[in-house]
């Protein structure tokens, strides 16, 4: 249970720091809502939800660039195979590593709302 906490706070930070990320270049509500389905739903579709084995080499490329792909990856290793914390820190450190790339575009988009 503690590596599915685990995974999901990770993931809950990603999230977090993509939305934070996004929200800076709309300029309104109804701007942000229209990022939602260029964002979120190709995360879902490669995600794991169809198996990206049957799907073509470059598309199998994009899924790994997109974070919702290694949380699905490690819950999957934890829930289904029963794997530990060695099988899944891979996945976990990409999920840091985007985290962290997200949080510094945060903080360099927002500073152009700072005004010092």
């Amino acid at each position: 249970i503690s590596l599915l906490l685990l995974t999901n706070i990770m993931l809950a930070f990603v999230a977090l720091s993509l939305g934070i990320f996004l929200s800076t270049f709309a300029n309104s509500e109804f701007q942000m809502i229209q990022f939602i389905p260029i964002i979120v739903l190709p995360q879902i579709l490669f995600s794991g939800i169809i198996p990206l084995e049957s799907m073509a080499n470059w598309i199998q490329g994009i899924a790994k660039l997109m974070p919702l792909y290694y949380a699905s990856d490690a819950l999957k290793k934890v829930i289904i195979m029963g794997n530990t914390f060695g099988q899944i820190q891979f996945d976990l450190f990409i999920l840091l590593i985007f985290s962290v790339i997200f949080t510094t575009l945060n903080i360099l988009g927002l500073k152009r709302y700072r005004y010092v």
